[in-house]
């Protein structure tokens, strides 16, 4: 359930993935036809710039058992109806699925074999965040100065006929799967489901009708509740996609891994019957800024806080998982949530420093031996001593104290706090 942005390229780097337990990378096909509709159409590049070479990444990824989502666009410049602007609705759109044709004739087929293809990114009209229009979706009277846009009238209806009706029928004619393009974290959630269930004129199809899996970005896990209810509990969707997480969120080090301990809490209550069901990515693994998972050198690449925390959880919570039934009661100055790994019970604690406890309730001790349980640093791995648990069994369950040391892990935080695991090793 854990993705990046981006491809991991060399050896090293798909061994880091492998060590945070990154399965899924995302990024461009193309260019296309950047320049005139009579040149041939390129879809072997990707990145920002598609500087990258695409076929060579996506057999790497196939090798180690990474899977690809590809995101599907822009607009070339001279199909823009904005003229010159990539961000806007296509003029021609025989052009844009002609490119879309191209991309997923060529890698849902072997070797490549993909079965995930995302329509755009972030298209939206008005957002509820103030936007007059969305980033990367212009229409008429978009300009780039913020005094002077207005209004894109016909947004919706534009995005659903021009982009992504005609984008979807051809993925769905290869047996691929259709992903949304990443609904934008100001757009408002009310206003993602009236787009997603806007009925064409033209086609008198609903965009619902033609999404498999429905994508947002920089959401808490909380709110994916309502679409699930919506959409995925019973359909139409499969699943519930973030192909962007993180970001600039994780100058805060508890942000990640709250966040998927969290989202594995969460889907195992939610039905998570496909291992593809749930899945949330990274924006961007690599970079220089020090909230990113990686630095990229040189001299080599190596671990940030965010990254080495992926680390910690992906060690830590190994083990198939599934749902921990036993309700939890924390103390003062304390809170989290648990899941089972494997034969392991494993608890996220976030706590001020002190002595700290939580009640698992109903959890009866083993007969045939003593429980190993390990108070673990959720950004460096490091175990406390032994005498930093104390255990209480008795009628109710598991009384557990944890001392949580004085120097927090979430110094900045406010207020300061540490966040933790305690594994209760080879439980079951």
């Amino acid at each position: 359930m854990i993705g990046a942005n981006g491809w991991a390229g060399a050896s090293r780097d798909v061994e880091m993935w492998r060590q945070m337990g990154i399965s899924w990378g995302r990024d461009s096909v193309g260019p296309g036809q950047p320049d005139s509709p009579r040149e041939p159409i390129r879809v072997d590049k990707t990145g920002s710039q598609f500087d990258g070479d695409l076929p060579s990444a996506l057999l790497l990824n196939n090798r180690n058992g990474i899977k690809s989502l590809l995101l599907l666009g822009y607009t070339a410049p001279w199909n823009a109806i904005v003229p010159g602007d990539s961000n806007s609705a296509p003029v021609d759109v025989r052009a844009w699925t002609r490119y879309v044709e191209a991309v997923v004739r060529k890698y849902s087929a072997p070797p490549f074999n993909l079965r995930y293809f995302q329509i755009w990114n972030e298209a939206a009209g008005k957002l509820s965040g103030g936007a007059v229009q969305a980033t990367f979706w212009h229409g008429p009277n978009f300009s780039k100065d913020d005094r002077q846009v207005k209004p894109y009238e016909h947004a919706m209806q534009d995005y659903v006929e021009r982009v992504h009706l005609p984008a979807a029928r051809i993925i769905r004619k290869y047996n691929a799967y259709v992903v949304y393009g990443g609904w934008p974290d100001q757009g408002g959630l009310s206003n993602y489901c009236k787009w997603l269930e806007y009925r064409s004129p033209a086609s008198n199809e609903r965009m619902l009708d033609w999404v498999d899996y429905l994508d947002t970005h920089y959401l808490g896990v909380s709110d994916l509740d309502q679409l699930y209810q919506r959409y995925v509990k019973n359909g139409p969707a499969r699943g519930i996609w973030q192909t962007e997480i993180g970001d600039a969120y994780m100058k805060d080090p508890h942000y990640l891994p709250e966040y998927f301990f969290d989202f594995a809490v969460w889907a195992l209550d939610h039905n998570w019957d496909d291992p593809n069901k749930y899945v949330s990515m990274i924006y961007h693994w690599d970079g220089y800024e020090p909230f990113r998972l990686t630095h990229r050198g040189p001299p080599a690449r190596t671990y940030n806080v965010s990254g080495r925390s992926l680390v910690v959880l992906h060690q830590t919570v190994s083990g198939p998982l599934a749902s921990l039934s036993n309700p939890l009661k924390f103390g003062p100055g304390a809170s989290g949530s648990g899941l089972r790994s494997g034969n392991d019970i494993v608890l996220q604690v976030k706590a001020a420093a002190g002595w700290r406890n939580v009640a698992v309730a109903g959890l009866r001790r083993p007969a045939s031996r003593e429980v190993r349980i390990e108070f673990i640093d959720a950004l460096t791995g490091t175990v406390s001593a032994p005498d930093a648990v104390t255990t209480t069994w008795n009628d109710d369950g598991l009384q557990l104290g944890f001392k949580v040391p004085d120097r927090v892990n979430g110094a900045r935080n406010d207020p300061p706090t540490h966040l933790a695991y305690i594994a209760l090793r080879s439980f079951a």
